[in-house]
């Protein structure tokens, strides 16, 4: 009996659509990743990009608990002098709520040149328009 290996270029990809309205924030971005990764299909291979594609609408109306809308904080570093910039989630929310969920998401994948791949297979929106009608996508509970 041998190994089965997937191959990424048998596969055959499909489109999926979540709503991500009133959700909390970490179960959707569990949810997304599995499906990107490919984690929901009998022919999963951690080395292989076997996952489907992943539209996710209502992006700025992702739910959080507790006190994280004013109290967490997204940080970044340019590297330079006085190049560390924060923003809390309501500004983030108000900003680009899309982030919300792309950055959430991409802490669950893997880290290298396949997670970067997978990644591209993430489409966020902020309402409930997208792009993708031609598509088809199949919503995901």
């Amino acid at each position: 009996m041998k190994t089965f290996s997937a191959k990424a270029s048998e596969l055959e990809r499909k489109w999926y659509i979540i709503d991500a309205k009133d959700q909390p924030l970490g179960r959707v971005a569990v949810r997304i990743a599995n499906v990107l990764r490919g984690k929901n299909k009998a022919i999963f291979t951690p080395h292989v990009d076997t996952g489907d594609y992943v539209v996710v609408i209502n992006a700025e109306k992702v739910w959080l608990g507790g006190k994280k809308e004013t109290q967490k904080e997204y940080m970044s570093f340019s590297g330079y002098v006085g190049g560390h910039k924060s923003e809390t989630v309501q500004q983030r929310r108000q900003r680009r709520p899309e982030l919300l969920i792309e950055h959430a998401v991409k802490g669950m994948i893997p880290h290298n040149r396949l997670g970067r791949r997978i990644f591209t297979k993430l489409k966020v929106y902020r309402g409930d328009q997208h792009p993708h009608q031609a598509q088809q996508p199949i919503p995901l509970n």
